[in-house]
């Protein structure tokens, strides 16, 4: 009897503690890891909605750059901090792909992590160097089916996202492209305009200028719909019925954080989201903004896993170490 009543006070506690800490929150800053070098377009997002959100909370929000490991260290450290939601990651689809890209990981992608929200979707552009003899995707399938392994891309990394979404079209499509590896957007678009490579597959955010400029040219973009920001461009489901690839950025919180504070964040942030200045920033770069509930976001991140270790698997990736 004296177990049951130790048991039933160690539990009521816990929760009163739970409770008292969601209450209280936040009484202090907020870190927002971002897995990835500052100046990129999750920095750059993370900076912009953090800025609303330190002011809809009345706390600051602290931006953390932690790159490395493909996006995983960053991970790791969420994993290890305490459940508290003063550690916030913001991460990409890379997070969701990572369980079938390497051999092992320091966590748990859906054990350690709570699916907070989803902040934005990004469309994702299928571009070309302006003189390819290419201007949509079905004169793309033509081509490299007429010329078998002439045609080569920009790669940024292999199992990321765009990566992905060119593995995808090839499968697709039934053609082969070769990649060639860069160490980010940057690069891989500059060798794009110099015609050292006749194809990539780029986030809207960093190539929209470039295409608006007529240094690169825009076959399609992998959502099911059109971009608003680039209305005569055609989606690539237009020619291959049902292609859908588009990039998204999130937030996640460390498992047993409590509920109340998850449905803090989420709802401060979808208010952010609303925020006149922030849509025409997020329009300017190819964003939509989206404010999902954590259970509506952790169904597109579970169904995210499933069809990534599909993708990996159908293209014959070998794990990484």
């Amino acid at each position: 009897m004296k177990l049951h009543r130790l048991a039933f006070t160690t539990v009521l506690l816990a929760l009163t503690s739970a409770s008292a800490l969601a209450q209280n929150y936040p009484n202090r800053p907020i870190r927002v890891l971002v897995p990835f070098a500052a100046g990129g377009a999750v920095d750059t997002l993370a900076r912009l909605v953090g800025q609303k959100l330190s002011e809809n909370l009345g706390q600051p929000v602290i931006i953390e750059n932690r790159p490395g490991a493909g996006g995983n260290l960053a991970s790791d450290v969420l994993a290890k901090a305490p459940p508290d939601g003063y550690t916030v990651l913001q991460t990409v689809n890379g997070l969701a792909i990572s369980p079938s890209l390497y051999k092992t990981l320091p966590f748990n992608v859906e054990k350690d992590f709570i699916a907070v929200t989803q902040i934005v979707q990004s469309q994702l552009l299928l571009v070309a160097n302006p003189k390819l003899e290419a201007n949509n995707v079905a004169e793309l399938i033509k081509l490299a089916k007429a010329k078998p392994g002439s045609l080569n891309y920009g790669s940024t990394g292999v199992g990321n996202p765009l990566s992905l979404t060119m593995e995808m079209l090839k499968s697709a499509a039934g053609i082969e492209v070769q990649p060639v590896t860069y160490r980010g957007d940057a690069p891989a678009n500059a060798a794009l305009i110099a015609g050292e490579i006749q194809l990539g597959v780029m986030p809207m955010a960093t190539t929209l200028p470039l295409v608006e400029s007529g240094q690169l040219k825009a076959l399609a973009v992998g959502g099911l719909t059109r971009a608003p920001a680039l209305p005569n461009v055609p989606t690539v489901a237009e020619t291959i019925p049902g292609f859908d690839s588009t990039s998204w950025q999130s937030y996640f919180v460390p498992a047993g954080t409590p509920r109340e504070i998850v449905l803090r964040l989420q709802q401060e942030t979808a208010k952010a989201l609303k925020n006149p200045d922030v849509i025409e920033r997020l329009k300017a770069g190819g964003n939509e903004g989206v404010g999902s509930t954590p259970e509506e976001f952790d169904r597109v991140f579970r169904a995210d896993i499933i069809k990534f270790a599909k993708i990996i698997a159908d293209a014959k990736i070998p794990k990484l170490d």
